[in-house]
């Protein structure tokens, strides 16, 4: 059959493209309300923000919030004003990062390495860590795909000399910078440099560099950052006290934020971030390794020199946060669209000819075939019994997990059957979206409303809505950080906590730990305490107190 080619090729992969973009990052993106304590505060943010029409100065409670910077806020407020207010407006911008970053990588490929473009952009788009985040209202995804997209648009312009790579490369990392403050631009410095020094040539290093350091690129870089950093340090004299030093150095170097986790935290995160891929992930990385040691300057001057550059640009961020004394899941995820990408390259090298004479290499043996074909199937075990494991928080042993073991054992026959046949590692991709795709499905469908009950604010506050008026004032005592700030984004009104010594004299509704009845009659004293409803997904009480 006559495979398809140039514009009729085009639109076909940008039809599989949106479709799959679209279910990933965008269908059910309410299934669920905002849960831990960054959604929810980052939507009540860009709210305040929209009603005061203030693009500068971001506020929680209408107080001055500098933890971050504006980009993220800027998008919500956007997408606010074009679809209201709604949990799922807030997470659209990270959508919308992912899959302009799966847009990027598809063009970059098809430029330069042109035959695995939708590899490299389906084996990006349906990483875990990719979904999850391109779900979530957080900076991490912006920050991701920014920095992403400046990583390709800079080896873009090594490889092609054309400069309008290099000035679009300035112009996302200030975007990258926008989001989430100069990290973006620190990883982008240590890849960038520790690529140049592996030439071993001092004048490779520096003609690199020199060429890197250009002026029309910093001016487009400034261009993009300046304005806002400038006006917002001048509305709020603390901002660089408390965002540079505090939410960057500070974060860095200490556990201020209570968030320390050991060393090699960050390798089972990335092999979880990198699932269903890792098996080839793992192979291309050996791989690469083991070309970088045998050849040497001969790889890094021919195309495969682009591995090493993924090589770098996975391993590096890895090995700088895991120095960090302040570790979240989410700062590696700049680093993990490299290992997708370093996957589709090893595609690329091993059905290029087919044959291990001629490319050089050892076919992919049975293990690696199989090995992969099982871990993206037991993907749909947790799926199928997501409810269970979100309510419970364990494996049920009964008729749903044994149904969804055999699902996952047929799946696990069928994918390496299909790599196994003459077609080989070209299926790769489509093999291994069957399961990737049910799965994200079944979490949607079947866990959206456990993860709702058990984790959000949003239940809390439809219930707190039926036995009091809107505009009752809410405190809390004794919860978490998720249930305060989740309530102040769904019921957009401040939230009192009595832990901070917060106590309303006015009457009003207090959303407390169970059990907490005998501590509450200490803190409200002679006040009247009447229970008015409960969670028990989430273990809280409501009541309504009286006025002083």
């Amino acid at each position: 059959m006559k495979s398809m080619s140039g514009p009729h090729k085009f639109r076909s992969d940008l039809i599989v493209l949106v479709a799959i973009c679209g279910f990933l990052f965008f269908y059910g993106l309410g299934a669920f309300g905002l849960v831990g304590a960054d959604e929810p505060r980052y939507a009540q943010v860009a709210r305040e923000m929209l009603e005061r029409h203030d693009w500068i100065t971001p506020t929680l409670g209408h107080v001055p919030w500098l933890e971050k910077p504006v980009l993220l806020y800027w998008e919500e407020m956007t997408a606010f004003s074009i679809f209201g207010v709604s949990d799922w407006a807030a997470r659209l911008p990270s959508a919308f990062s992912a899959s302009m970053m799966i847009a990027a990588i598809y063009l970059f490929v098809r430029r330069f390495r042109r035959g695995s473009e939708m590899d490299g952009a389906l084996m990006t788009a349906s990483s875990a860590a990719v979904i999850g985040f391109a779900r979530a209202a957080a900076t991490d995804m912006p920050l991701a795909a920014n920095f992403s997209i400046a990583m390709l648009a800079w080896y873009a312009w090594r490889e092609s000399g054309e400069r309008r790579w290099l000035l679009a490369c300035y112009g996302f990392l200030g975007l990258a910078t926008l989001a989430k403050g100069p990290v973006g631009v620190g990883l982008f410095a240590l890849i960038v440099l520790v690529f140049a020094a592996a030439h071993g040539s001092w004048q490779r290093f520096r003609e690199t560099i020199a060429g890197t350091l250009w002026w029309p690129g910093i001016v487009a870089f400034l261009v993009v950052t300046l304005p806002w950093f400038i006006a917002v340090q001048l509305r709020n004299p603390g901002f660089f006290r408390v965002f540079i030093l505090e939410h960057n150095l500070a974060r860095f170097g200490t556990n201020l934020y209570r968030h320390q986790q050991p060393f090699w935290y960050y390798v089972p995160v990335a092999l979880v971030g990198l699932l269903p891929w890792i098996v080839f992930v793992i192979a291309s990385v050996v791989e690469t390794i083991r070309g970088w040691r045998g050849e040497g300057k001969t790889l890094l001057e021919s195309e495969d020199s682009l591995d090493v550059f993924l090589l770098l640009w996975l391993a590096i961020p890895i090995l700088f946060f895991s120095i960090s004394q302040s570790k979240l899941p989410g700062y590696i995820l700049p680093a993990l669209p490299a290992g997708a990408l370093l996957v589709a390259s090893f595609v690329r090298r091993h059905t290029s000819s087919g044959t291990a004479n001629s490319t050089g290499m050892e076919p992919v043996g049975k293990t690696q075939l199989f090995l992969h074909s099982l871990v993206a199937s037991i993907l749909v075990v947790p799926a199928i019994v997501i409810r269970y494991l979100i309510l419970v928080q364990r494996l049920p042993w009964g008729i749903g997990t044994l149904v969804a073991c055999i699902v996952a054992m047929i799946f696990t026959v069928g994918i390496f059957l299909a790599l196994r046949s003459r077609y080989g590692l070209g299926l790769l991709r489509v093999a291994t979206l069957v399961p990737a795709v049910l799965a994200v499905g079944l979490i949607l469908r079947q866990g959206g409303a456990a993860l709702d009950e058990q984790d959000s604010a949003r239940t809390v506050a439809a219930s707190l809505a039926k036995g009091a008026p809107v505009s009752m004032p809410v405190a809390v005592f004794q919860v978490n950080r998720q249930t305060e700030y989740g309530l102040h984004f769904y019921r957009n009104q401040p939230v009192s906590n009595y832990d901070r010594g917060e106590i309303p004299a006015a009457a009003h509704l207090l959303v407390a730990k169970e059990g907490a009845q005998h501590d509450l009659g200490q803190v409200i004293g002679s006040r009247s305490l009447k229970l008015i409803g409960s969670n028990s997904a989430q273990h809280l009480e409501y009541y309504r107190v009286s006025s002083r």
